[in-house]
């Protein structure tokens, strides 16, 4: 019996094809960006396209660095990313600890409300927050591109489900027998019981930012300081050309992918063991 149950469990040959098929569907992108990054820019040009790295990687890198101030970039993506993430699993953690595990007047119609803004389009907001950091003064600074990922809804949805079935009740309940404050709890008992969805969490916050494009673009137009992904905007015209550097373009798209790449490498086993956690407690 115990052997059958084990071959019917056992993964056949359409498994592991469609696993081999979406995980070369994944990579292949990535590994056309990096070939043709490593090719001269007349070879992007001709067809059939390359399939084979060459041998131009260090020589398109840097021409990226002679073209931008790759360095002042990253360093501004990496704080500007680590903000985002930091204040998002802050914000969200509290705000959806309040909503799971706190009775108050009006929560269910707050929560849905929150929910409800998920729907609506990012690009909607632009002009009216574009227009509001002018007005303070904000505009072409970092504070206009940090500020508006200070929390986000599904982060709020995200901890809050977390945390309703993370969180016993009685578990609450005996910390306010044992006279801890609402802070206390929150620090000693929602904190440690949430953190493998604050890791993923932090983890997630911080790649949309690094690759938020479109709002720094607008925010920083007309200023000197640039993110990453606003800095590889330049590299898209050659200079004195009318033509696309394809070369440079995915050099440089490499170069902003390899920190990425670093973190999810040493996050890895974190991020599969929250998700495995999370899966277990629902």
């Amino acid at each position: 019996m115990s052997s059958k149950v084990r071959s019917i469990n056992k993964p056949g040959f359409l498994v592991y094809a469609l696993l081999a098929a979406f995980v070369l569907g994944s990579v292949f992108p990535l590994y056309w960006s990096y070939v043709m990054g490593t090719v001269t820019k007349e070879r992007t040009l001709q067809s059939p396209p390359p399939l084979v790295p060459g041998g131009h990687f260090i020589d398109n890198a840097k021409r990226v660095f002679d073209q931008i101030d790759f360095w002042s970039a990253l360093l501004n993506s990496v704080i500007v990313s680590s903000l985002g993430a930091l204040s998002v699993v802050a914000f969200s953690t509290l705000a959806g600890y309040a909503f799971a595990k706190l009775r108050f007047k009006g929560s269910n119609t707050l929560m849905a409300f929150i929910v409800m803004t998920l729907a609506v389009p990012t690009q909607l907001a632009l002009v009216p927050m574009l227009k509001q950091f002018s007005n303070l003064g904000l505009d072409g600074t970092l504070a206009a591109v940090t500020l508006p990922w200070l929390v986000t809804a599904f982060g709020v949805f995200f901890m809050r489900q977390y945390l309703v079935d993370a969180i016993p009740d009685e578990l609450i309940d005996a910390a306010r027998v044992d006279g801890c404050s609402q802070i206390r709890i929150v620090w000693t008992v929602a904190v440690p019981a949430a953190r493998p969805a604050m890791a993923i969490l932090a983890l997630f916050t911080f790649m949309s930012v690094w690759t938020d494009f479109m709002w720094p673009l607008l925010v920083l137009q007309n200023s000197d300081v640039q993110t990453l992904q606003t800095a590889l905007d330049k590299l898209k015209i050659a200079p004195g050309q009318g033509l696309s550097d394809l070369a440079l373009l995915q050099a440089g798209t490499i170069m902003a992918t390899i920190p990425l790449l670093l973190l999810f490498i040493a996050t890895g086993r974190h991020l599969v063991s929250g998700i495995m956690q999370g899966a277990v407690k629902g």
